[in-house]
């Protein structure tokens, strides 16, 4: 006899658990760190040493790993302050290391501590505390010395002041900077063993990008020490790291907003470096704010659309393109070196690793630096600029030679294309995007806005049809269908079928609806025939949902900041805008508010920056993932079947009240 599952304990108020101090830190350290091994924590620390030197503060940063596993990060900066918080009650130097969201980075551009910097969240060094056994903080400033010492991120002995002279070890106190030592915690990490090939590219790359700052790494096991200082900055670097023989001279350069620019705080910009090779992989380094992005950004976005306007205008000037060649940005940029330094006032990361940067303005920042540089440079050395031009149609003929092998398997039979359909002139589905968008006015907009080589739209007129219980067989007898599936080149089939994808004529197919409940509805009626009649196109990736805004937001000037235009998606995006606005000194009834009845309303150069431009809009995968496909069935079943009312009644009765609608 089956023995009588255990009843689970109440859910009650009780059962719930409000995480305090540095408590989700260890609770969840992969939200906040690497866990594979402790660099990252480590970083966090050598990213406030860099940061000092970048605010003009200090020319030396030392990293030795002790023989006890312990690493410790001195710098010559002015030294983390120990006095007594204002507001607090606690030392600062103590807040700085204990609380999340406490730090001397968020007051940009007001005449706070740090201008530019890679800190923003007053996140970093707490996680390090918080991952470390035991974490020691030595302070020089003013004359005095302090120091504290924590253990899992708890003050194990309290802050200590002195005057600075004789140290304990019987040598002289420095003048100022911060000592931080940290003990990283086995239970954290994968592995305790530093990565020094990483460690060391990075301690390398904060000289690079710091000229005149001398950045060291000492190993006391070995008593061995690495000490890098570059004059030549970024040249040097590349020079020393490329795979091949450049095809022409490295282009570098930088650019940077005076006073008086329009668009940018005084100080944002970037330096950058870049080489064309014929062969060897690519070397791509980026950073903001010297925080090394791996993953790359928009910055790098900038980088790319600078290069590849500057070239296309360089060979239009020429008339160098051959007939039938189609130039995209990925031929200029596929056999590019670089290395891309980007100075940002309020940065915005992708997490708190900050690997990617995603601040929408950083495209136009760099690419508004990069493109007339380069364009000058080319037109001043113009068998130079031919020679790269030569890389990049060379590029472009041989992915066009990849295209049409695929082209001309699928030529045979290919069924008239829709008249409404505006279509994109590129084949290549690495690139090919098909927008099905609700409305001709929206439509109108989409036409003008997309970019005509890669973007191709085709206007949905009404509701679309609900196709969950419709035969497939009669699914052509709704002209928007019929219409979508000849255009997208994959007929109807079903979750067991293999369809023919090879005459797929889009790499993504993405559903571009109003942000409100109408556009909600067209959407689920558009995924619907998806899962149920195009199941195939979902599981390969090819299915995306655009995400237009619903507000935008004009923020008139402040500071150092001139005035901006920012775009939420909803309330709440809206609300943390007008916040941020108020955290910068701008009065929330000075920030205008203008709601977008439907795509319509949006002019086609606010469509391209908000939802349709690849480098800064918003645009969601459609994916299956791990679910039960039989009880998603029947789901969908209870959701969109015609005699299923009194199904829907009910999950909205039990679920109703979980839905925030936008009426």
């Amino acid at each position: 006899m089956a023995s009588k599952p255990t009843p689970t304990p109440d859910y009650s108020e009780g059962s719930i658990r409000v995480l305090k101090g540095l408590e989700p830190v260890k609770q969840r350290p992969g939200m906040y760190t690497r866990t594979d091994n402790p660099l990252h924590i480590v970083q966090e620390v050598i990213d406030n040493a860099a940061d000092e030197a970048l605010a003009g503060f200090g020319k030396k940063i030392k990293v030795t790993l002790h023989a006890d596993g312990s690493v410790s990060v001195e710098d010559d900066g002015r030294g983390i302050p120990f006095g007594m918080h204002p507001e607090e009650n606690a030392p600062v130097i103590e807040l700085v290391f204990t609380r999340l969201h406490a730090g001397g980075k968020f007051d940009k551009g007001k005449g706070g501590a740090y201008s530019f910097s890679g800190g923003l969240h007053g996140v970093g060094v707490s996680v390090t505390n918080a991952l470390g056994k035991r974490l020691e903080a030595t302070s020089y400033r003013d004359g005095q010395v302090a120091r504290l010492v924590f253990a899992g991120g708890d003050v194990i002995e309290p802050l200590q002041v002195r005057k600075a002279g004789e140290a304990a070890d019987g040598e002289k106190d420095r003048k100022q900077g911060t000592t931080v030592r940290v003990w990283p915690d086995a239970q954290y990490f994968e592995s305790v063993q530093f990565p020094m090939g990483e460690l060391a590219h990075l301690l390398r790359s904060k000289a690079v990008l710091m000229p005149g700052v001398t950045v060291s790494l000492t190993v006391e096991k070995t008593r061995e020490t690495q000490t890098w200082q570059y004059k030549g900055g970024l040249r040097d670097y590349l020079s020393q790291t490329l795979n091949g023989e450049p095809a022409i001279p490295l282009f570098e350069g930088d650019g940077f907003a005076d006073a008086g620019h329009e668009s940018f705080a005084e100080g944002e910009g970037a330096s950058w470096c870049v080489a064309f090779t014929e062969e060897g992989a690519p070397v791509r380094e980026s950073y903001v704010n010297l925080i090394p992005t791996s993953a790359g950004g928009t910055h790098e976005s900038g980088l790319r659309d600078g290069l590849f306007q500057a070239v296309k205008s360089f060979i239009d000037l020429h008339s160098l393109l051959p007939k039938g060649v189609k130039l995209m940005p990925e031929d200029v940029f596929v056999r590019a070196s670089y290395v891309l330094s980007a100075k940002v006032l309020d940065p915005q990361f992708q997490g708190q690793t900050k690997e990617r940067l995603n601040s929408r303005d950083a495209v136009r920042l760099v690419s508004g630096f990069v493109r007339p540089a380069l364009e000058l440079w080319l037109n001043q050395h113009v068998e130079y600029g031919k020679k790269l031009a030569e890389l990049a149609i060379k590029a472009a003929q041989t992915r066009q030679r990849a295209g049409q092998k695929v082209e001309k398997r699928k030529s045979s039979g290919v069924a008239v294309l829709p008249g409404k359909l505006t279509d994109c002139e590129s084949r290549d589905l690495a690139y090919n995007e098909l927008f099905l968008v609700e409305g001709d006015s929206a439509g109108g907009s989409a036409k003008m806005g997309r970019d005509k080589e890669t973007q191709a739209i085709l206007p949905l007129r009404g509701k679309v049809l609900n196709t969950w219980e419709v035969e497939r067989d009669l699914l052509f007898k709704n002209t928007e269908v019929h219409d979508m599936a000849v255009a997208i080149g994959v007929d109807p089939h079903g979750p067991d079928d293999t369809p023919d994808l090879s005459g797929l004529r889009y790499g993504k197919v993405c559903i571009l609806s109003d942000a409100d409940v109408d556009g909600s509805h067209i959407q689920v009626l558009l995924l619907t025939l998806f899962f149920r009649h195009f199941p195939k196109l979902i599981d390969a990736g090819h299915v995306y949902v655009a995400r237009p805004p619903l507000f935008r937001v004009d923020v008139p000037a402040r500071g150092k900041k001139p005035a901006s235009k920012a775009y939420a998606l909803d309330e709440g995006e809206l609300q943390a805008i007008l916040d941020k606005a108020v955290k910068d000194g701008v009065a929330r009834e000075k920030c205008q508010i203008s709601r977008f009845k439907g795509l319509g309303e949006m002019n086609a150069e606010q469509l391209w920056d908000t939802t349709l431009n690849p480098d800064t809009r918003r645009l969601l995968p459609v994916a299956l993932g791990s679910v039960d496909f039989a009880a998603t069935v029947e789901l969908m079943t209870k959701l969109m079947g015609k005699g299923e009312a009194a199904a829907r009644r009910e999950l909205m009765e039990l679920h109703g009240d979980a839905v925030e609608v936008d009426i």
